[in-house]
């Protein structure tokens, strides 16, 4: 293969195979695939402008079945510390995201045994009743599935009960790497990689807008990372005409403190910046219908968040008001509503608020700056 017959191909949004992506990513000199990803960037997002979201990751329980080798928050049933998170705990945490000035609830949770469809649809009516301006970014495929199979449904009858009950849109977590090799290592107890792509295929023929991710640095393959991308890229082809589909890719590192998978099986995250960012500039470069990538600083930190803007990132994500999960396995980074935008000027470019749809939004005149305790 050649490196200079691959990037000009990529240059044209010619699709790149799985042995394509992963020679470039093992043999391409960084800067080569930082000016590649960047001028495909320039071209599927024409301006300067690097948005950011405002919302906060609200988990509807910590009880989880699910026994993930990575995660340090889910509680087995009947767990002294597990809970269900109550409608006034709810109201609380939606007033304090409107004074900050956000609009939207990431909401999930573990693989509750007792929360089927109907606890969801019924929580769902309720928040937006209470907020009918409430955005609700909520649930994935493996709570899906899980849903589905504990109320004896389908994927396409729960999705439209959920989107009828106020869903607005279907983040892509529990993706780690869609491979049934590494899921069966790490997320066994997890829905398999076809279902997962098949329920995010299924949001989209009923234009549940949605995203993606990945989580690597763990057990996978390099060959398996491309093997990830290329899947999200089908599912992403097929979606029907006028769908938005997947609106953002998110790759972010393993987060391994005090994980299972670091005290028995002896896996860290040895995921160096360059790397990063390199992975960065290749999703880029192997998903060109997917049209934002969004730089995890969350896991990197802001200063690899920042130089991933200059290789295919165009988005900085949410503040982040609240999130619990990748921070129970060691993520320490924080930003506040002023910070972020800090952070994406230093970079060189204009900060936008948006929201989940990516459509710009102006920042609410009376805002309040949310306090990070570190």
């Amino acid at each position: 293969m050649n490196i200079s017959q691959l990037l000009q191909k990529a240059m044209r949004f010619e699709d790149l195979s799985v042995e394509e992506g992963t020679f470039l990513f093992n043999n391409a000199a960084l800067s080569e695939l930082m000016l590649i990803a960047n001028e495909l960037r320039k071209i599927q997002v024409p301006h300067n402008k690097v948005t950011w979201i405002i919302d906060r990751n609200v988990n509807t329980t910590n009880v989880c079945i699910a026994n993930c080798k990575f995660c340090n928050f889910y509680r087995v049933p009947g767990h002294e510390e597990a809970y269900i998170t109550d409608i006034e705990t709810y109201k609380r945490k939606i007033d304090e995201t409107f004074r900050y000035g956000g609009e939207q609830l990431l909401l999930q949770g573990g693989h509750h045994p007792g929360l089927g469809l109907d606890y969801y649809v019924d929580l769902f009516k309720q928040l937006k009743k209470l907020y009918p301006n409430l955005k609700l970014h909520a649930l994935g495929p493996p709570e899906i599935a899980h849903i589905t199979k504990i109320s004896k449904s389908t994927h396409r009858e729960v999705l439209i009960a959920l989107k009828e009950a106020g869903l607005d849109s279907l983040p892509g977590p529990g993706a780690e790497i869609l491979t049934d090799r590494v899921r069966r290592l790490i997320s066994k107890g997890k829905c398999g990689t076809q279902e997962w792509l098949d329920i995010m295929t299924e949001a989209h023929k009923l234009n549940l807008t949605t995203s993606a991710t990945m989580m690597f640095g763990h057990v996978e393959t390099i060959e398996e990372r491309f093997e990830h991308l290329v899947k999200l890229r089908e599912v992403q082809a097929k979606k029907p005409e006028g769908a938005k589909g997947f609106l953002a890719f998110i790759p972010w590192t393993f987060q391994d403190v005090d994980t299972l998978l670091a005290k028995i099986r002896g896996v860290h995250n040895l995921t160096t910046p360059e790397e990063y960012i390199r992975m960065i500039a290749m999703s880029r470069i192997m998903l060109p219908n997917v049209k934002n990538i969004q730089a995890s600083w969350l896991t990197v930190g802001k200063q690899v968040a920042q130089l991933c803007l200059h290789a295919g990132a165009n988005d900085f994500g949410s503040i982040m008001i609240e999130e619990n999960v990748v921070s129970a396995a060691g993520a320490p980074h924080r930003f506040t509503s002023k910070g972020i935008q800090e952070a994406i000027r230093e970079a060189g470019f204009e900060p936008q608020l948006r929201n989940q749809q990516y459509e710009f939004r102006e920042i609410p005149e009376l805002i309040e700056e949310q306090t990070i305790n570190y």
